[in-house]
This record gives structure tokens, C-alpha cells and sequence, in this order.
């Protein structure tokens, strides 16, 4: 069985997808990406919420927005916020070693 993460930052530009890239090969693991911005690339849906087991947020305002915004969708949810702001392109080689140190011991083994 595979787990499905969803990585959600503001404009689904830099840090998701590069979260949601970096993860995509780990075994046992889905991961896809949104954001929560107006104008983000992919926007956050309720369809990718219900997909997901665990969330994954960038900062500590995605979460207010995210429970604000989706609060019974939420329910039952694994929701972790990484705490990495954004200052950071795409595939940054700062911003790949803060998401493996942060987020690989999150994920399922095998």
C-alpha cells in the first residue's frame, strides 16, 4: 500500500514542487503538490486533501490558511508544518538538504 503526500506551499512554485519531486521515487510513496495562493500553479483542492495521508506545509501561515480555509476535509488528517520560509528557487540545493533533513523521517518505510 502506498501513502500519499501532499506538499502545499503558497504559489506551487518553488518549495512544494521540489518537495513533491525530491519524494516522488521513495518507496512506498504517492506525492503530489498544491498551493494557496490565488494564482498558485496547481491551487489546493479539496480532491487533493482527500487524497492525501499525510500533509505537508512550508510555514506556519499555510496551516492557519489551510485550517481556515478546509476545516472538515482536515479532519483525521496528519497535517506537519516544515518551518522553511520562502527564500528558496526551485531545486535549490539549500532548500533539497532542509527538505530531506525535515521530512524523511516522516515518510513510511517500505
Amino acid at each position: 500500500m502506498s501513502h500519499n503526500v501532499l506538499f502545499i506551499c503558497t504559489y506551487n512554485q518553488c518549495r512544494s514542487p521540489t518537495a513533491e519531486h525530491l519524494f516522488a521515487d521513495a518507496p512506498g510513496i504517492k506525492t503530489k503538490s498544491a498551493g494557496l495562493g490565488s494564482d498558485a500553479k496547481i491551487p489546493l483542492s479539496i480532491e487533493l486533501l482527500e487524497w492525501s495521508d499525510l500533509i505537508v506545509v512550508m510555514e506556519i501561515s499555510h496551516l492557519k490558511e489551510l485550517s481556515r480555509r478546509f476545516g472538515s476535509p482536515l479532519r483525521g488528517k496528519r497535517v506537519i508544518c516544515l518551518d522553511i520560509p520562502d527564500e528558496y528557487q526551485y531545486m535549490d540545493p539549500v532548500l533539497v538538504h532542509l527538505l530531506r533533513q525535515k521530512v524523511t523521517h516522516l515518510l513510511p518505510t517500505g
